[in-house]
């Protein structure tokens, strides 16, 4: 009984959940990238460019929370909710992964776009599970995908093509998480007065 009892609160709180709009962390994300592929052009220095993707990747939590603000979506929520937890271990998730990305780094600097383009995408995929929509494996599947050529293919361009990938990604993405959110929303409450003849 017990387990039943969990199971409902557990539905309940997915769709509670579902309802939000989710636009903080993508927006940030695209300025994010956004700003390493202007930095990929104009910088010349391996070291400045690296930087960079650091501190711009590493401040897209931050940028969220300040895009909450314009958005009017919340990103922090009074309500206690299990699926806050779990994205959150997601995104601590992606952040563990930046192990892997170093080392690589170390031996090519030209990796580190394509390492964590790849790692933080990651977590658009139990994402898209929680929300039960087709945007979160789009997202990472797309951008894996995509990534990976772009590396095997024009590795010197990885600091202005990969972002550029990421930011198209974002977009569609950004596009597919606000019409699931519309069809979400109850019908105008206006009424359309029909002329009589």
């Amino acid at each position: 009984m017990k387990t039943l009892a969990s199971n409902i609160d557990l539905n309940a709180a997915r769709a509670s959940f579902k309802q939000r709009r989710f636009l903080n962390m993508p927006l940030a994300g695209l300025l994010a990238w956004a700003c390493v592929g202007v930095g990929g052009i104009f910088l010349e220095p391996p070291m400045a460019k690296t930087w960079l993707l650091f501190i711009a990747t590493g401040s897209i939590v931050y940028i969220a929370m300040l895009l909450s603000k314009v958005t009017g979506d919340p990103f922090f929520h009074k309500e206690k909710n299990p699926f806050d937890a779990l994205f959150f271990h997601c995104i601590i998730m992606a952040l563990v992964v930046y192990s892997i990305a170093i080392p690589f780094f170390m031996q090519d600097y030209r990796s580190l776009p394509m390492s964590i383009g790849i790692l933080t995408g990651l977590m658009w995929l139990p994402f898209s599970w929680i929300v039960e929509h087709w945007v979160g494996s789009f997202h990472t599947l797309l951008r894996t995908l995509l990534i990976t050529l772009a590396w095997f293919l024009f590795p010197d361009q990885s600091f202005v093509l990969i972002p550029a990938i990421i930011v198209g990604v974002y977009l569609v993405s950004i596009w597919g998480l606000e019409m699931r959110w519309r069809t979400l929303q109850p019908p105008s409450a206006t009424t359309i007065i029909k002329q009589q003849p």
